[in-house]
């Protein structure tokens, strides 16, 4: 008589994980339209019913997914700067992890922009999350400079970030390239403005 091995019950944490990693996978291959709650499913190894449990709904489900890549985001930058000995330093370090973890994680990256249209608010989240960080930053090499001035730096430097990591991708251009070449630009405008704020 053949002897079944007892199935390994995963926690909730661990399966919310899973799924993640395998809705990442799927809306990234195939978008967000054409990816369904079944190929999902499948690559996870579970049943549908198991999915909407966990996210009520596909679109949660990516909303999820954007919300969990908006907090490794933020931690990867925010560990790297903290790092850091300089105002320069710091957003050198913060870039650079920006560009690194969008290569470590290609298909959330993917899945961020190309779904902008069905998760937009999330996705602006995001970028205020970034320029928040970015403005605190700044505010060590110019403190004197006005709130509001503080949150345009950042706003600049936020959409030039997403620009060179788009252009990066089909550029073959490297992390700390993209780096070079935002701080080429922009930290040297900033210090002089900072001494001008």
């Amino acid at each position: 008589m053949e002897t079944r091995t007892p199935r390994r019950r995963v926690g909730r944490a661990e399966r919310e994980r899973q799924i993640l990693d395998a809705a990442v996978a799927v809306f990234g291959e195939r978008g967000y339209q054409n990816a369904s709650m079944d190929q999902v499913a499948e690559r996870v190894g579970v049943t549908k019913p198991v999915l909407y449990t966990h996210f009520g709904s596909k679109h949660g489900l990516l909303l999820a997914c954007i919300a969990r890549a908006r907090a490794e985001l933020l931690e990867a930058t925010s560990a790297a700067a903290a790092s850091a000995s300089t105002p320069e330093d710091m957003l050198r370090r913060g870039t650079l992890a920006f560009f690194e973890y969008l290569q470590r994680q290609a298909p959330a990256w993917t899945l961020l922009y190309s779904e902008a249209a069905v998760a937009g608010d999330a996705i602006e989240e995001i970028r205020a999350q970034q320029t928040d960080f970015i403005a605190a930053l700044l505010s060590a090499q110019a403190p004197d400079a006005d709130a509001q001035r503080l949150t345009g730096w950042a706003q600049i430097i936020v959409g030039a970030c997403e620009r060179l990591a788009l252009w990066r991708a089909r550029a073959d251009v490297s992390s700390e390239q993209a780096t070079d070449y935002l701080m080429d630009l922009v930290w040297t405008g900033l210090a002089d403005a900072a001494k001008r704020a």
